[in-house]
């Protein structure tokens, strides 16, 4: 459990991440959701992450409230990425401790946190299948 207490984010880290754009439609967006085994992505503007497009995201365009009219789904899947992303989001650097990683997950409910690094550049991203990972490897025998 030792190492555990040590590892790092950027030691577990996914750094080939995908990214999307804020053009980006639902369409596209469910594509690359059913394509991949991602929870979320990184929003990319000009090089810098500018938010962060989750499953839950995507699922909040189609949620209706009584006494609305409910659009069309082809109109709903022509929105983008820009209307539902989360523009505030959590990340942390590659230094973080995956104990604080962790924390950061059951606190906040997320199964994804985008790493970025000193500059601001994302780094990589590092899911709860990571964190899962690195616990068994502390615990394994040698």
């Amino acid at each position: 459990m030792h190492k555990f207490l040590e590892a790092t984010a950027g030691q577990y880290m996914t750094r080939a991440v995908k990214t999307v754009a804020r053009d980006t439609t639902m369409r596209e967006l469910k594509n690359m959701f059913d394509d991949g085994d991602f929870n979320a992505f990184p929003v990319r503007e000009s090089g810098e992450v500018v938010g962060l497009v989750t499953k839950f995201d995507f699922l909040k365009c189609f949620a209706f409230h009584p006494g609305r009219m409910v659009p069309a789904y082809d109109d709903l899947l022509s929105r983008t990425v820009a209307d539902v992303m989360t523009p505030e989001f959590i990340y942390v650097d590659p230094a973080t401790k995956l104990t604080r990683v962790l924390q950061l997950m059951v606190d906040h409910r997320m199964k994804s946190i985008p790493v970025l690094d000193a500059e601001q550049r994302l780094a990589g991203i590092i899911a709860r299948e990571d964190v899962m990972r690195a616990l068994a490897a502390s615990t394994a025998h040698s």
